[in-house]
């Protein structure tokens, strides 16, 4: 025999060595079927039940065990009867009870392999001396059986050791697909890794992430669990919560344990069954005595199916239960047969009369089996008349399994005894059953219900199955509806699906909810179906199901955080309380500025707008109309020409207004300076040289912006960070001129380095008298405009960082300007005005002095000044009656 490893071939040693042992010894079993044909086939079957307290067979299985092997029966029969299927050659059977044991399927089993082994007999004679005549044991060429894996795979060790192949038609464990194990073993039936990806898929289509299996022990549970365990490994999405198995003897409170132990994991209420149904029974009932009815969602694998037995008087706590079935369909042939069947015309199934007393619940004579004081049976009660009948699940893949060791025999027929009518000597002294196990895999054919019947490379059946969910009607009858079916993908009718009577919404059974738009998944460690729900905050989105990322400096989170939207720019708005209270003032300013200009003109040679210094007194009414005019210019939407025009005109008014505020004083203080030392006149005091210096001093500032455009042109920006507020939602991004705060101070500061060189003038001529040319007004106006720009400074700067920075800001500063221009016309102007309106009788000329007088006046005053013998008051009524310069 061909081994893959030395442990395998010790293996095989150690169970050959077995068998033989147990040949030697093994008794002719009674309990058996036996038809006779050119070839003969095996049958393992379920006849009895697995035995209590040591004993090896317990109750007849009516369905499981006789429905099945009458099926391979009537296979035959109708195999026979075919003239086009092994013409001329009939099949025999040798059909055995499993007893639902491993362990004695595997007793059984021996019987399939005595006439392979030789028996040595020379050492054995008879009581008259004759050497012993054995009787040549039925040579088995193929099996059709066990059903179930433990069974199978006990009897695969075996067969296999004696080439002979087996064709199972309800072992559907996943370990039976290693080829290099158990080689000649092949079903009719999908294994249950195609059933655990089927139940995975109900699982992923239910949205259902956190589940917990449960099996009973032995190679059916055990397998099916791990098969859907490793698929959830490789697809993802579906964790286990809790993984539990039912013991094969379980002790009292058992299963009520199994309960408490799936509560502790209460948000996992789907469960993987992969039980028997009797385990799958007692679950239920565990269940129902927990008052645990509704919560569980079950998902049962083939061996709940649709089953009335595991659901018989629980129907309320399996109600929604989801379970799979391999694709069948009833054989109406077999009902026929079946329905036929009588203790006359039956007696090569050594179980009838067992059946026929346990389907009709009475008694054969004395020697019946069923013991007690029952009816005795008549023999002429009927199947399916006299008693309830349904086709048991398995008969299709039965007669299916025998169907496709007659198509393998048939080839194998073709082939080997081409044109010779029955078996020819290839064949009949010896069918190998390596070959015959490659005809097995090849076989293609429509089987009993119809479905093709094919085989993988490992002797797998495509896997096939419809979905079941036990549901209860409005009318309290419970049953099975089919939901769904899958073949290598899921079709599931989810709007034919209910849970609890007269609720259609689909329960969950996951480990955490799923988050929220805009939060992010901090994944429990270890557990990846369990996780806790993080918000992303500030300014952060939701980039991925597990991450936040931060959103570009010019945008911001949406409502749901999921994705960035710019931020809305705003800019100073006419009808904002901000802008309108500075362009009242201002427009008011440029009323009352355009009215003094106004008068001025029309009275312009009248003696007090002439001795006010027309054309100095034009230059600073200039000044002050631009620092009201400013205003509008800071509020209008920021743009090239307006950044511009903020440029040139933000430092100009003040420059005009100081400059020529500065030059008056400078005049006034180097006449009287001049007028100490000497009776000749200064230099540069008459009307054209003051306007001549006032403009050298403006073309200052002119020069120092046209230098700012050049090195920085104008352009607008948008300023996110002023009002980047922790909540995002009140962001707001500015747009506004690209003018620094440094770039505004040297705007300005020309500016105010002429306001503060005016006001030093001012308090060198405060000595000056009251009426002599506006000193003293023009040190009022200095003193009281420093106080307002002391006051803007901290007001500016000092909200830097507010979020209401662009408008006090912007507020503070016209406002000043405004202040600034108000406090110059209100001193300067607006006395002369009301005597221009009210009192001309004051605007009148006065006589003239030479300039000589002019410092024999400032002499005497600061002689006078000097002098403390006389009242300051009568100094200056003196002076204020001799002096009046008329320029």
């Amino acid at each position: 025999l061909p081994h893959k490893s030395s442990w395998h071939l010790l293996l095989l040693l150690l169970l050959s060595f077995f068998v033989l042992l147990l040949l030697e010894y093994a008794p002719e079993y009674a309990h058996s079927i036996r038809l006779d044909g050119d070839i003969i086939l095996g049958g393992l079957f379920p006849v009895h039940s697995r035995g209590d307290r040591g004993t090896p067979c317990g109750e007849l299985k009516k369905e499981k065990g006789i429905h099945r092997l009458e099926a391979m029966m009537f296979a035959i029969d109708l195999i026979n009867k075919d003239p086009e299927l092994l013409p001329n050659i009939t099949l025999g059977a040798r059909i055995l009870d499993t007893c639902s044991r491993d362990t004695y399927a595997l007793e059984q089993s021996l019987t399939f392999v005595q006439a392979l082994i030789e028996r040595d007999g020379s050492d054995v004679r008879c009581a008259n001396g004759d050497p012993p005549i054995f009787t040549k044991p039925d040579k088995i060429v193929g099996v059709i059986g066990a059903a179930a894996s433990s069974v199978s795979i006990m009897v695969a060790n075996i067969l296999r050791l004696f080439k002979i192949p087996q064709i199972s038609y309800a072992s559907t464990a996943p370990e039976l697909s290693d080829n290099t194990r158990y080689d000649f073993f092949s079903r009719v039936v999908p294994p249950d890794s195609y059933q655990a990806q089927a139940m995975m898929d109900i699982v992923t289509a239910m949205e259902w992430n956190y589940v917990s299996t449960l099996a009973s022990e032995g190679n059916y549970g055990e397998s099916g669990v791990e098969a859907f365990i490793q698929i959830s490994r490789e697809t993802g999405g579906v964790c286990i919560a809790q993984s539990l198995k039912i013991p094969r003897e379980p002790r009292p409170g058992e299963f009520d344990k199994i309960i408490r132990r799936l509560l502790e994991t209460s948000n996992a209420r789907a469960i993987i069954m992969f039980a028997n149904e009797d385990d799958i029974r007692r679950v239920l009932d565990a269940a129902k005595r927990n008052n645990q009815t509704g919560h569980f969602l079950w998902v049962g694998s083939d061996s709940w199916g649709s089953k009335i037995s595991p659901v018989i008087g629980q129907e309320r706590v399996a109600e929604g239960a989801i379970t799979i079935l391999p694709k069948r369909a009833s054989v109406d042939a077999f009902d026929r047969y079946f329905r036929s069947r009588s203790l006359s015309n039956n007696r090569r199934n050594v179980w009838f009369a067992e059946f026929w007393e346990e389907n009709f619940n009475c008694k054969l004579g004395m020697h019946g089996k069923r013991p007690g004081s029952l009816k005795k049976c008549t023999g002429l009660e009927k199947v399916g008349r006299d008693s309830s009948y349904e086709q048991e699940g398995k008969v299709q893949f039965v007669m299916d399994a025998v169907y496709a060791m007659a198509h393998a025999l048939h080839r194998m027929h073709r082939e080997l005894c081409y044109g010779y009518a029955g078996l020819c000597p290839r064949m009949a002294n010896n069918i190998d059953g390596k070959e015959l196990l490659s005809h097995i895999r090849a076989v293609s054919f429509n089987g009993s219900a119809g479905t093709p019947v094919v085989f993988n490379e490992n002797g797998d059946a495509p896997g096939r199955y419809d979905i079941f969910q036990y549901q209860i009607t409005n009318k309290s009858i419970a049953e099975y509806r089919v939901i769904g079916s899958w073949t290598n993908k899921l079709h599931l009718k989810v709007e034919a699906m209910q849970w609890r009577t007269g609720d259609p919404s689909l329960p969950a059974s996951i480990c955490s909810i799923p988050c929220r738009a805009g939060e992010r998944k901090k994944v429990v460690k270890g557990v990846p179906c369990c996780w806790h729900c993080e918000r992303c905050e500030g300014y952060h989105f939701q980039a991925s199901e597990f991450t936040c990322e931060l959103c570009p400096y010019e945008m911001r989170p949406d409502i749901n955080r999921t994705g960035c939207v710019p931020i809305p720019i705003i800019k100073l708005e006419w009808h904002s309380p901000w802008a309108i209270i500075p362009v009242f003032i201002s427009m008011l300013g440029i009323i009352a500025t355009s009215f003094v200009i106004v008068t001025f003109v029309r009275y312009n040679d009248t003696p007090i707008v002439r001795a006010s210094g027309r054309e100095m007194s034009y230059v600073l009414l200039t000044g002050i109309f631009l620092c009201y005019a400013i205003t509008f210019l800071m509020i209008a939407t920021p743009d090239v020409g307006v950044c511009s025009f903020r440029r040139i005109f933000l430092g100009l008014g003040m420059c005009f207004s100081y400059a020529a505020l500065l030059t008056k004083t400078n005049r006034i203080h180097r006449i009287f300076e001049q007028g100490k030392k000497s009776v000749t006149a200064p230099r540069f005091i008459s009307p054209a040289s003051q306007l001549v210096i006032t403009f050298s001093l403006i073309s200052v500032q002119l020069l120092g912006v046209f230098v700012w455009f050049a090195v920085d042109p104008p352009h607008t920006v948008v300023d996110y960070g002023e009002q980047r507020t922790q909540d995002p939602l009140a962001a707001r991004g500015v747009l506004k001129c690209d003018i620094s705060d440094l770039s505004l101070i040297c705007s300005l500061g020309y500016s105010i380095l002429l306001m503060v060189t005016c006001t030093v003038y001012a308090i060198k001529t405060r000595g000056v008298p009251e009426t002599f040319n506006e000193a003293k007004p023009i040190g009022f106006t200095m003193y009281t405009t420093c106080i307002i720009w002391l006051a803007f400074i901290p007001i500016f700067f000092g909200t830097s960082q507010s979020a209401e920075r662009m408008y006090i800001q912007t507020t503070t500063l016209t406002i000043s300007l405004s202040l600034s221009a108000s406090v110059s016309l209100g001193m300067l102007y607006m006395p002369k005005v009301y005597i221009i309106l009210f009192h001309p009788e004051q605007n009148v000329p006065k006589r003239k002095r030479s300039f000589k007088a002019i410092v024999t006046a400032a002499t005497m005053s600061g002689k006078l000044s000097q002098k403390g013998d006389r009242p300051n008051g009568e100094v200056k009524t003196e002076l204020c009656e001799i002096f009046y310069l008329h320029i």
